[in-house]
This record gives C-alpha cells, sequence and structure tokens, in this order.
C-alpha cells in the first residue's frame, strides 16, 4: 500500500473485509500485507488517517496480488495525533504502543524552534522528560540508556545536539516513529525499558520536491524525487546552527574571542525497486557538533567535536503472497573528542562505540488467524572508553584504557493469533547472547588474553506475551508480560545522555542487566472514535542494576568495570490518557504516577532509595486548534514532581578545605516542575496555497511565564575571618526564562 502522491509506503495502513466484521490486516514498515480469504466474493476496505478510502471488488478463485494507491483525504483539516486505524488502540494486541505523526508534531510549541520528536514523546504518559530541555527520556522507571533508539534500524547511541537539548532527528527526514513502551516484541532486543523506532521517508517517486526551514537558531533544507520515475527516489535532507556566527562580532575583543559552537547533520536515502517482488533502500546519517572554546585571557582553547554516523543497507523480497522478508546491513557509529591547549601543555580525550550488524526478518501470513515473524541480529561492537593522552614539554603520558570487543546476537520466533473475534494473543520467545572477546588483561595471576578470545559468555531466553480480550467494539482489555536482558551499559552521574558519557560492555564483574515488566490495561473509544482513553498499570523487576560506588572518582588510570556497584531495582505505577483525535480541538491529557527506586548492598546502607529521576507526579496537556484556513494554535501545559538528589548534611576540614557530608542517596527533592508553552502557525492563504510553492510561518513561546525552573543546585562555602566558622549556602541553577521563536517554512512541488 503506497501514497498515490509521493509513491511512500503507507506503514501502519488497515485492510478490512466489509463482509467479515473483525477481520483484517495491517501494513508493515515497508506497505506490505497478506491476508488469506476463502473462495468468493467480497468487498477490501483500504484505509489510513487522512487518506480516502479506497473498496475494492474482489472475486477469490485464486491467489490475487493487489498493489493499492491512498490519496489525500478530502478534509484536510482535521488533525490527528497518530497514523493509526480509529479503533487500533482497542483493537491492537499490543500494550503501550504509540505511533507519532509528524503532522501533529509540526503544530505543537517547540524550543528554539526546532521540531523534534523526542520532546513530543516526553508529553506522554509513562515518559519522562531527563530535565529542563533536554532531549534524554525515561520510560517507565528506567534509565535514559535502556531506551533502544533506531533510525532506519540503525542503533543511535547519543540522540541529542547542543549538549542533549535537540535531538539530532531531522523531523522533515522522518515519516514514523513509533514508541514500544509495554510488551517489547521479540523482534526487539539489547534494552530493557522501551523502543523507539523512527523510519526516514523514502523519497518522492513521482515528482520532485522541496522543502525547508529558517530560524532564529538554524536552517533546514530537504529534497527529494525521482531518479527514475516510480523505481528509482531519492531523498537529502540537511541543518545547520548558526547562533554563535551570528554572535562573533559581539565576542570580538573580548576574552573568549574565536569561541564558537555549531552542529550540523545530513540524512540521505535512496531506493530502487528493481522487480516486482525486490527493492534495495540504503540509507545514511551524519551528524556532528563542534564545540570551539577560546580562553584568551587564560591562554587556554579546546575542541569538542562528537556525533553519530549510521548507513543501513536493505533489500526486501516478497516470496509469494504469503511472506515477506528484509535483510539488513547496518553500521553506526558514536564519536566523541576532546582537544586542549595551555601553552605546553596538551590534552586529548577520545571515546566511543562503533557496530556492524547483520539481521533478517521475516513476515509469513499462513491463515487469517494467525501472523508469524522469526528472524536473527548478530551485531559486532567495538567499545572506546576514555583514551587519553597528552604531553607537556618532553613528557608525555597514555592512559592505560584500551578499545573493547564483543559479540551480540539473538534469534527470535512470534505469532500474532486471533483466537477469535473477541481473543487475540501476541507470544513470542527471543534467545539472546553476548560474548565479550578479547583483548583482556586478565584478573591477578592470569595471563592476559589476546584479540578475538573469548572473555566471558552471556545468554538468556527472553519470552514476550501480550493478550487483548475485547468486551464489545468499543472497550478492550489487556495484559501483557515481557523478560529482556541488556548487554552494553552507560553509567552516568547525569539523568540525561550526555556526550562525555561512556558506553561499557558487560564483563566478568559486569553483569547484564535483566529487566521483567508486567502491565494491565483497559481501553475504550467513545462517541464514534473520536475520544479514546485508556488507564494502565505496570510493575517492573529490575536486576543488576549498576551505579557508581560510594568511593568512586574520576580516573583515567582505573578499569571502569572496577567501579560499579551491581543491585536491583523496581518500578511500577499507573498511567491514565484521554485523546480527542478529530475536529478542529485535538490533544490529550495524560498523567502518570510513577515509583522508580534502586537497592544496592553497599549504598544507602543497602536500603531502597529513588532514583534520580524517580518522580511521582508527571502531567501534560496538550492542544491544537484550526481557528480557521490560515490559523492553527498550539498550547502545551506540564507539570512534574521535582528530581531527586543527594543533600549535604554537613562539613568538615580537610587542610583547611570544606569537605561534605552527604545524606541518604536521593533523600531530597527539588522544587516542582511547571510549564506553559504556545505556539501560532499562519498558513498560506488559499488562493496563494494551492500552487507549487507554498510557505508558512511558525511562531512559538516557551516558558509563557518565565518560570525559573531547577536544573540543579550547588553550594558555596564562606569562611566567617573572625570564628574560622565555614558557612554554606546553596544555589539553584535555572536554565531557560521565556523564550519567543519564530521560523520560515516552505515547500515547493
Amino acid at each position: 500500500m503506497t501514497e498515490a502522491e509521493s509513491g511512500e509506503a503507507i506503514i501502519g495502513g488497515n485492510i478490512t473485509v466489509s463482509q467479515m466484521p473483525g477481520v483484517g490486516t495491517t501494513t508493515n514498515s515497508y506497505g506490505y500485507y497478506s491476508i488469506t480469504l476463502a473462495g468468493g466474493d467480497y468487498t477490501l476496505i483500504f484505509s489510513y488517517i487522512g487518506f480516502e478510502n479506497k473498496r475494492v471488488d474482489v472475486n477469490l478463485e485464486d491467489d490475487i496480488k493487489l498493489d493499492i494507491e491512498l490519496g489525500l483525504g478530502i478534509d484536510m483539516e482535521e488533525v490527528v495525533v497518530t497514523g493509526e486505524d480509529e479503533d487500533e488502540n482497542v483493537s491492537r494486541t499490543s500494550m503501550g504502543v504509540i505511533n507519532l505523526n509528524m503532522e501533529q508534531v509540526s503544530r505543537l510549541p517547540v524550543i528554539f524552534g526546532e521540531l523534534d520528536v523526542l520532546k513530543t514523546i516526553q508529553l506522554l504518559p509513562g515518559v519522562l522528560s531527563a530535565g529542563e530541555g533536554f532531549s534524554g527520556f525515561h520510560v517507565r522507571g528506567g534509565g535514559a540508556d535502556q531506551n533502544l533508539v533506531l533510525l532506519d534500524e540503525a542503533t543511535v547511541y547519543n540522540s541529542g545536539h547542543l549538549l542533549g537539548f535537540i535531538s539530532v532527528f531531522n523531523s522533515d527526514a522522518i515519516k514514523n516513529t513509533t514508541l514500544i513502551k509495554g510488551g517489547m516484541p521479540p523482534e526487539y532486543g539489547g534494552r530493557i525499558s522501551s523502543v523507539l523506532d523512527i523510519q526516514m521517508k523514502e523519497g518522492n517517486n513521482r515528482k520532485f520536491q522541496a522543502e525547508g526551514g529558517i530560524g532564529l537558531i538554524a536552517s533546514r533544507l530537504t529534497l527529494q524525487g525521482p531518479i527514475l520515475k516510480e523505481k528509482t527516489s531519492f531523498l537529502i535532507s540537511g541543518r545547520r546552527t548558526y547562533l554563535f556566527d551570528l554572535a562573533q562580532p559581539l565576542l570580538k575583543g573580548g576574552n573568549f574571542e574565536g569561541t564558537n559552537y555549531y552542529f550540523y547533520d545530513v540524512n540521505a536515502k535512496v531506493n530502487y525497486r528493481f522487480s516486482d517482488r525486490d527493492k534495495v533502500f540504503f540509507s545514511a546519517y551524519f551528524g556532528r557538533d563542534i564545540l570551539d572554546f577560546v580562553s584568551g585571557n587564560r591562554g587556554f582553547r579546546f575542541q569538542m567535536p562528537y556525533g553519530n554516523r549510521t548507513a543501513t543497507l536493505r533489500w526486501n523480497r516478497t516470496f509469494g503472497n504469503k511472506m515477506f522478508k528484509n535483510t539488513s546491513l547496518i553500521y553506526n557509529d558514536y564519536q566523541f573528542d576532546f582537544e586542549g591547549q595551555q601553552e605546553e601543555f596538551k590534552f586529548a580525550l577520545k571515546s566511543g562505540i562503533r557496530d556492524y550488524t547483520l539481521k533478517t526478518d521475516f513476515d509469513f501470513f499462513p491463515d487469517a488467524a494467525h501472523h508469524l515473524k522469526w528472524g536473527y541480529s548478530i551485531s559486532h561492537h567495538k567499545l572506546s572508553p576514555n583514551q587519553a593522552s597528552g604531553s607537556t614539554g618532553d613528557a608525555e603520558f597514555d592512559s592505560a584504557q584500551k578499545p573493547e570487543y564483543a559479540l551480540q546476537g539473538g534469534v527470535y520466533l512470534q505469532n500474532d493469533w486471533k483466537i477469535s473475534n473477541r481473543l487475540n494473543l501476541l507470544v513470542g520467545l527471543r534467545y539472546s547472547f553476548f560474548n565479550h572477546i578479547g583483548p583482556y588483561p586478565g584478573e591477578e595471576g592470569e595471563d592476559p588474553l589476546i584479540r578475538g578470545e573469548s572473555v566471558v559468555w552471556y545468554d538468556a531466553f527472553e519470552p514476550r506475551a501480550s493478550l487483548n480480550y475485547r468486551l464489545n467494539s468499543q472497550t478492550s482489555v489487556k495484559a501483557g508480560y515481557a523478560r529482556t536482558n541488556q548487554y552494553l551499559h552507560l553509567v552516568s552521574s547525569s539523568t540525561s545522555t550526555l556526550p562525555t558519557d561512556i558506553w561499557v560492555p558487560s564483563t566478568r564483574l559486569i553483569p547484564p542487566q535483566t529487566g521483567d515488566q508486567y502491565s494491565l490495561g483497559l481501553f475504550r473509544n467513545f462517541f464514534n472514535n473520536t475520544y479514546e482513553a485508556s488507564v494502565e498499570v505496570y510493575y517492573r523487576d529490575l536486576s543488576n542494576q549498576l551505579e557508581y560506588s560510594e568511593t568512586y572518582t574520576p580516573s583515567l588510570a582505573d578499569r571502569l568495570e572496577d567501579e560499579f556497584e551491581v543491585g536491583k531495582g523496581r518500578a511500577y505505577g499507573v498511567e491514565w490518557f484521554l485523546n480527542k483525535r478529530k475536529g478542529d480541538l485535538t490533544g490529550w491529557i495524560a498523567y502518570t504516577f510513577s515509583v522508580a527506586e534502586r537497592k544496592f548492598d553497599e549504598i544507602n546502607g543497602g536500603e531502597y532509595f529513588p532514583a534520580s529521576y524517580d518522580r511521582r507526579h508527571d502531567l501534560a496537556v496538550v492542544g491544537t486548534y484550526s481557528l480557521n484556513e490560515r490559523i492553527d494554535l498550539g498550547a502545551t501545559f506540564v507539570f512534574g514532581s521535582g528530581q531527586n538528589y543527594t543533600p549535604i548534611e554537613g562539613l568538615y576540614l580537610i587542610n583547611g578545605f570544606p569537605a561534605e557530608i552527604y545524606g541518604q542517596r536521593n533523600s531530597a527533592q527539588l522544587p516542582a516542575y511547571h510549564r506553559l508553552d504556545f505556539s501560532l502557525v499562519l498558513n498560506p492563504r488559499k488562493e496563494t496555497g494551492e500552487g507549487r510553492f507554498r510557505s508558512y510561518w511558525t511562531f512559538a513561546v516557551y516558558n509563557v511565564y518565565s518560570r525559573k525552573n531547577p536544573l540543579f543546585i550547588y553550594p558555596s562555602y564562606e569562611e566567617d575571618a573572625s570564628t574560622g566558622a565555614i558557612k554554606s549556602e546553596a544555589f539553584q541553577v535555572s536554565l531557560f526564562p521565556i523564550l519567543p521563536s519564530i521560523t520560515w517554512n516552505f515547500k515547493f512541488n
């Protein structure tokens, strides 16, 4: 199933049978579908939100192949939250799955004027922001590193530009975004909290298009079109910031003259259909942040480039009319570099992770009651933590940290089984393994292992299951269970993922993390699917969680695996969601009550303590309103409990310098967070918006009432000269006051 205007595959399109209520199927990530019916005459209905339905009469005497194109819907004023079928939230077997429509994202207020899917998912139930303005997120009591973030199947290890304030995902290049926060299907592995699966556009294979925008801090441009009409297409999309470039005249003559910070990224994709059954895709991403800091008064300068590179080569093939195969070769690389110099002293620090992956997935539709999926994946990891070097005069040093290597893989099988018109069961099993391989220094008294030798082997079976029971046409009850394992770890002192954070593998001392999630939910639609409502409860049992030890101090000479404490955790909560899907006014209210706790033998006296991202209350109110043909309004309000931190309860002096006595881990809390944002989209006039060139303006105000939301607090000490007593005072750091933005957007067909 494809879009008539562009030839793009429709993901999650619906195929139903008019004569058989409850019988149907959906298209996969490449627009492929299959449905099995007994011989006879039928009317098939093909539908997708925002497009006109198509009814096709068929006479089934033998297998047939139907390629369907859907045109845009007549009533385009209707704004929808997702690209799902109208009752998909009730009828779908799996839980905790949300599909984001980029049309809705484009109408919401944004910081710095940059559309951001990661900021949008933070407005959904069960998803918490990593902090003021950050793109990082936490799902159902999990850490920021426990989310599997994919871009065209390639893992993205650091998803933030500008130290995490803007995501690496250019919305102009994105076609579909799926968040899975409940029972993770067995095709996904390697993380224990959630999956964020982002798919790029394929490129228009019918006509050339150009679109982009110019904002206060960045500009973007996307080009797409056919190479061979209806057979081969391309897409290339880029953006760059220039805020510091514009500020250079203000820095001239000052102590920071020459300081600059910018990012850029490029998305590219080409696809080629070389037969009715075969199609090849090649997609790539390259992004870099460049920080060049100059302190003229201190003679100090450093450069900090970092970013991601990904490439995916995919081959789709259909076998007959019931089986679909996708094989992918995937490369992804994240690198962080730091080079500094002050007079004769030079210092360099590098870290990163690089993967090569081969995977194959099969979809098989043996009959109308079963949809089977199976496949495998295998990856080679190269992890490079804290590789430091430096020199001063003739003296040189080099850190002992060396690259580490590992093999990771898995096989899976799942069956989405329609037991009856009321009962669906999705059941699957994944077998995963991880092999940490040399070189490895070895333990005391053990010879070092050479390249390729096995250091330690881990494997596990991961059962997954989801059940959906339809109480009636508008109501269903769902239950789910999923066991997941995570073999790569990021242990950070921050609640978000920063460019300096380091990924480490499971080793002899660091076991894989394991999560067991149980969930139960009630789903209900009202008033002809205009409103959807749900309430979900969950409980997560987490083992082999990692934290830095109480005595840890950063050192480039020590092996990181010696610095971690291994413990356990638990998370539980309840999520309410009310979503209005149709009409001039659309939007949702999402409220989550949640608890996230950790327990380590050597931390906090062996007692449970709140995780730093444990926020009991989280509320988001989101709305968009189409005032008329030209004006669309948007607003978001968010409220969240304050972030936890470890308080200082006392001071003592060491050689005349104050040293802190800390209280229980994360036993104090910052003030609550709340913020209101507004946006206004000024669309072209109808008589000017029907030509080949169209443009519109987006105005946004972030933090309308300029709330000074706390990011963190820090202590300051002062000695009383007369008594020698040390006085301390805590200061709050807040980042963003009210921030207006304006962006001019354009599109050429």
